[in-house]
């Protein structure tokens, strides 16, 4: 019987100069112990978020995540008019509206913020739901009549309870691709149809402190002091990354329409974005002083019929430098090597579509077809992933 695609997996080998893309909470450069050599790590979740906000540039199709709904609600109320003080009553009653607890919010000097109402977890929801949100506070305006100031004993309820909620379980393409977890509404948690893996370097990396100073542009002119009017230090440290995600497509198909017309289509476009948005997207850490803005040496995608294969392990033992210096050449050639060896292990009957592009690697022997741009090679591969609409 013909395996059908389940998977479209996606590997790419890619150079960082000198940057910081993604800190920890002590401003430090992320690592990670493999192969017990140290390596230069990116979070998945740092890299989603700059996968994210591409695609939805792309898709001209925002979501929104905050525990400050109410607040984006009164700002839409008060662009209809509507007062103030009466906007901000409303956007509280919305936010307390919802089955998600929720809390007066506090300023700095820990006083309550009358009627800034915050829920207890991130609501995730299409942008485009305010202006419904709004609405109906619009509808039952005579009825928001109480104050959220935090003094009560007991918690007022909110006029809007039980309305909100079928607002707060929609979705669009890129909840439907990354998916929710939201526990305490109904019909609102979405199985994500992506999987990311942390980026990591291939090799060794160390971390290297960079000692800045800044000049104070007065004592420069007067000439009357001698220093800087700042000093400090950054961490930053240079790698070839390799990185790695899986489209799930029989998840994604399950969290679209049931028309299956409508699903193929847009299973067919969110997944080719999503490529897109994989390849081309960069954590944002750090920019302005560093401007890390390369691209992949080599992107391979594979479609697969019954589970995704990362090629990690690959890099479990960490990769030498060049004779001549740098990582890049001798990572993608460990890609070709596993790709050989672990599509043998599993047998070749799984693998249902292989290809790649690349900036100047013409000997790949084990990772399909080249294409000549990165755009040829998603529209390959969603082509051959989709021939058949998963069921």
């Amino acid at each position: 019987m013909a395996r059908k695609p389940r998977f479209i997996d996606i590997h790419v080998i890619q150079s960082i100069p000198y940057a910081n893309l993604n800190r920890d909470d002590t401003n430090s450069v992320k690592t990670m112990l493999y192969g017990d050599a140290l390596r230069t790590r990116i979070s998945s979740q740092s890299w989603k978020r700059a996968i994210r906000e591409h695609l939805q540039d792309a898709l001209e199709d925002n979501t929104l995540r905050t525990r400050r709904i109410g607040e984006r609600v009164a700002e839409a109320l008060r662009h209809r008019g509507w007062d103030d003080a009466l906007a901000d009553r409303a956007g509280a009653h919305v936010a307390a509206g919802s089955s998600i607890k929720w809390e007066v919010a506090k300023g700095k000097d820990k006083q309550h913020i009358t009627n800034k109402v915050l829920t207890n977890a991130l609501i995730y929801l299409p942008e485009d739901a305010i202006e419904e949100l709004a609405d109906i506070a619009e509808a039952h305006k005579e009825a928001i009549t109480t104050d959220f100031t935090g003094k009560e004993k007991k918690k007022p309820e909110s006029a809007l309870k039980g309305k909100i909620d079928n607002i707060i379980i929609k979705r669009n393409g890129v909840i439907n691709l990354f998916g929710r977890m939201l526990a305490e509404v109904d019909q609102a948690n979405v199985d994500g149809a992506v999987q990311v893996a942390h980026a990591f370097t291939t090799h060794t990396t160390e971390v290297e402190l960079d000692y800045f100073a800044a000049v104070d542009d007065v004592t420069a002119a007067k000439g009357d002091e001698t220093g800087s009017g700042h000093m400090g230090t950054a961490e930053f440290s240079t790698g070839t990354l390799y990185r790695f995600a899986t489209i799930d497509l029989h998840e994604l198909a399950k969290n679209l329409s049931d028309d299956n017309d409508i699903a193929a289509s847009a299973a067919r476009e969110l997944a080719g974005q999503f490529l897109r948005s994989f390849i081309e997207s960069l954590p944002q850490a750090k920019k302005n002083s560093t401007a890390p803005h390369s691209i992949p040496h080599l992107v391979h995608v594979a479609v697969r019929s019954d589970r995704p294969l990362s090629f990690a392990a690959a890099f479990e033992e960490p990769v030498r430098s060049a004779q001549q210096g740098g990582y890049a050449t001798r990572s993608v050639a460990s890609i070709d090597a596993y790709s050989k060896a672990a599509n043998i292990l599993l047998g070749p009957d799984r693998l249902l579509h292989t290809a790649h592009a690349s900036l100047h690697f013409d000997k790949l022997e084990h990772l399909g077809q080249r294409h000549s741009s990165f755009d040829a090679l998603v529209t390959a591969a969603v082509d051959a992933a989709l021939a058949q609409a998963p069921q």
